[in-house]
């Protein structure tokens, strides 16, 4: 029989068992070194690790952490670890902590032959479009609820989110439209100089933010800004239970939490695309009139002739619908995030991903439309 002593810790080694003897008053300790010097001593063949309690007076999460160490290279070599003769409290600690996988989830995804991948997948799909519809028939009866008073949506979570994705969201929507505005009069120049039309350059500047430019660039923008926040706002709450507690107490999360962030969307988008629309116009204006010696009579008169309601309104349409898919993609990615801090970011993602790729097929279906009614 080999014994070795570190610290409050007697190890011996007996054949190919090992005994581990806690002792004593364990606080403050080493558990790397110990790890260190007790896996240098273990025979190659070790089939059992037994560890004991023997006058443990005081112990803290050093003492666990060693513990911890100890089970986790047991489970990785295979080697039953005995830890029954311990305080239970002990016991209860160090299966808690191997209780909760603490792995990315998409690392343990297996991999499946291609047609039961393929069924697979059809089948998730299948259900996630169902969710959709479910959770955008409790959004419609919401709304039902909203108009017949009998919603609890509070006021001030209302104008919270309105103050959020409203006033505090343009600074940045015009700052980016503008530069927008400046790269369209750039492109449009290098194209309308070959001709000596660089006057046009107020026309396509004008059409191209205030019809489909000046919609996009805001939806882009508050797709990461504010689409993003409600879904890692949400998402918390879910992991932090809160949503199960609003659940417990009988309130609606869709009351309570999708419909402030629906509405302040859906009125600050078309709000901000107005904004958008002549920031990019004033960014056009810049390059036309400094940087490419217009005069400024002329280059007002061709943007207010090439100014259009028509145009107008389909780019504050595009920004009402952008602004309905923004809160319906972050608040479903928020309400269906996993229950850990890993989940929070996917859902962010998937939010983000999600909104920008349904705005893009909204275009070409808003487009589509419009073609066909001449508008």
């Amino acid at each position: 029989m080999q014994k070795i002593t570190r610290n409050d810790f007697i190890t011996e080694i007996s054949g190919n068992d090992l005994h581990i003897i806690a002792e004593g008053s364990i606080l403050n300790y080493d558990s790397d070194a110990f790890l260190h010097k007790l896996l240098a001593a273990i025979p190659e063949k070790l089939k059992n690790i037994r560890v004991t309690a023997q006058n443990l007076t005081q112990w803290d999460s050093s003492f666990l952490a060693a513990l911890y160490g100890v089970v986790g290279w047991s489970k990785e070599n295979a080697v039953n670890c005995d830890l029954s003769e311990l305080p239970q409290n002990v016991q209860d600690l160090i299966t808690l902590a191997y209780a909760v996988d603490r792995k990315p989830t998409h690392g343990n995804i297996s991999k499946l032959p291609f047609l039961e991948n393929l069924g697979k997948n059809t089948l998730e799909n299948l259900q996630n479009t169902s969710n959709v519809v479910t959770f955008l028939g409790r959004i419609c009866g919401a709304v039902g609820r909203f108009f017949t008073f009998r919603s609890i949506m509070r006021r001030v979570d209302f104008w919270s989110a309105m103050e959020d994705c409203g006033p505090k969201a343009v600074g940045i929507v015009v700052l980016i439209s503008f530069l927008v505005g400046l790269i369209l009069a750039f492109v449009g120049a290098i194209q309308l100089q070959t001709f000596g039309a660089q006057i046009y350059v107020a026309s396509l500047v004008t059409i191209g933010m205030c019809r489909i430019m000046g919609a996009i660039m805001v939806g882009i923008i508050m797709a990461g800004r504010t689409g993003s926040s409600y879904a890692a706002t949400i998402g918390t709450m879910q992991v932090n239970e809160e949503l199960d507690a609003l659940q417990t107490m009988g309130l609606s999360s869709i009351d309570f939490l999708v419909l402030p962030r629906l509405f302040s969307l859906l009125i600050a988008m078309p709000i901000l695309t107005m904004f958008a629309d002549f920031a990019g116009m004033l960014g056009g204006a810049f390059v036309g009139i400094f940087m490419m010696d217009l005069p400024y009579q002329e280059y007002w008169k061709f943007a207010f002739d090439a100014f259009n309601l028509k145009n107008f309104l389909v780019g504050i349409f595009h920004g009402f619908c952008f602004g309905f898919i923004i809160a319906v993609c972050g608040c479903y990615s928020g309400l269906n995030c996993g229950r850990n801090a890993d989940s929070v970011g996917v859902a962010t993602t998937q939010s983000v991903v999600r909104a920008i790729v349904w705005m893009i097929v909204a275009t070409g279906i808003i487009t589509l439309i419009c073609m066909e009614l001449g508008i």
